[in-house]
């Protein structure tokens, strides 16, 4: 008998606040989190503004001395992942260590250290080198920091698959409990780069919005003026179970995990494939993994960066996935409101789905003042929406052609 997969406990640290309601709420709110940049002098870069997480405070989740030479992307996902433990009211101990893991989702790691690092040794000599440096920077210490401050002692595992890492981290996760590998997960994903050389970066590809003067209606997915996408940072964590485990403990089940589908394009560095192709074989293989069809698909939670070419190639990708049924299925881009997480946006995108499956309600895709032409489907435009949801996906398409799509159901006993 095939073991199912549910959804216990959710952890979210984000550009709209820290911690689960207070992040729904602005969601269903449709608040943007974007603003200016306050972690370095922007003022001489083409784009000036980000979605920072505000008023968070490490020393709340880890002791005060470790908290100083932890680096951002570590705390969050520690944070994040303490968040969904203790929502999730799971116990790990001696009993069950060995049979809970954690898999999480990172496309950069430490790059903030690791900026500060070669300014060091330039202007100070190599002898100045932290010895915290290389644990601080390695992207696989979010899940190794996750083990050591819950206990956590199964499958330890950091995917690097740019922005779809987080997918891709549930997506095995679910997996690993099918397999017989574990009983409880501890998943998602997490990303701290508004650094100058990151920011430096995609400007030089062209890829952020320059919106500066109105930051908040900067990322506009499927909207016509969309002139690219926003960094965002934060951590979205959940807690998955083997079904019988969670009922077998009284757990309160958030929704269940029934699809994973996964591609590569095989096309180009930065660019999706313009038909679609690697987007569609993804979507198509979580349908199939799911057991359903396409018609069961209730709404979808859209890669929708805000870039002119994303936006466009994933609408077409769901055009020929959906066929004559693809104007009935509302999507939404929650990045319209976050900004874009690269490596940390499968593992929020997920639990924004459990929620909208969860609550019954569609977050919006704000900033949609001017549909595109060729971006004609329904993206729940400014106002989130009620709605009665039993089978979500979210889909999550990185550089490099790399493309992971989640199929969610909501709980029925």
């Amino acid at each position: 008998m095939s073991r199912r997969v549910v959804v216990t406990g959710l952890g979210l640290i984000t550009p709209l606040g820290v911690g689960v309601d207070t992040t729904w709420s602005a969601l269903c709110e449709g608040r943007s989190g974007i603003g200016e940049i306050t972690r370095f002098d922007a003022s001489a870069f083409t784009t000036k503004i980000a979605g920072e997480v505000k008023d968070f405070n490490a020393e709340d989740f880890l002791p005060k001395k470790e908290a100083k030479r932890t680096e951002n992307f570590i705390a969050y996902a520690v944070a994040a992942a303490r968040m969904a433990v203790e929502d999730a009211r799971l116990t790990i101990d001696e009993t069950n260590s060995h049979r809970v893991g954690v898999i999480t989702g990172c496309g950069l790691g430490g790059l903030e250290i690791l900026e500060k690092t070669a300014r060091n040794i330039q202007e100070k000599g190599p002898k100045r080198v932290s010895p915290f440096f290389i644990p601080m920077m390695i992207g696989n210490m979010a899940p190794g920091m996750i083990s050591i401050h819950v206990g956590a002692k199964g499958p330890n595992i950091s995917v690097a698959t740019a922005c779809a890492a987080g997918s891709h981290a549930v997506g095995d996760a679910c997996n690993t409990i099918r397999r017989g590998q574990a009983d409880a997960m501890i998943t998602g994903g997490v990303e701290s780069v508004i650094t100058p050389t990151c920011i430096a970066g995609f400007n030089a590809m062209k890829a952020l919005s320059t919106r500066n003067d109105d930051p908040q209606k900067a990322s506009r997915p499927f909207d016509r003026d969309r002139d690219g996408f926003i960094v965002g940072e934060g951590a979205g964590m959940i807690v998955i179970e083997e079904r019988e485990h969670a009922l077998a403990r009284g757990a309160t089940i958030l929704a269940e995990m029934v699809g994973y589908g996964q591609s590569g394009d095989g096309y180009h560095m930065t660019s999706p494939s313009p038909d679609g192709d690697g987007m569609i074989r993804c979507m198509r293989a979580a349908i199939e993994s799911a057991g359903i069809s396409c018609e069961a698909i209730d709404y979808i939670n859209a890669h929708g960066t805000s870039t002119p070419l994303n936006d466009l190639y994933e609408t077409r990708a769901i055009k020929k996935v959906f066929g004559d049924f693809a104007p009935n299925v509302p999507i939404s881009s929650t990045k319209s409101m976050t900004g874009h997480l690269l490596g940390g946006a499968g593992g929020i995108e997920t639990a924004f789905t459990v929620l909208t499956l969860k609550n019954g309600i569609i977050p919006p895709t704000i900033n949609l003042e001017n549909p595109d032409d060729e971006c004609d489907l329904d993206y729940v435009p400014k106002v989130a929406r009620k709605a009665d949801l039993t089978y979500a996906m979210s889909n999550s398409f990185g550089f490099g052609g790399t493309n992971a799509s989640l199929v969610i159901k909501r709980y029925i006993d």
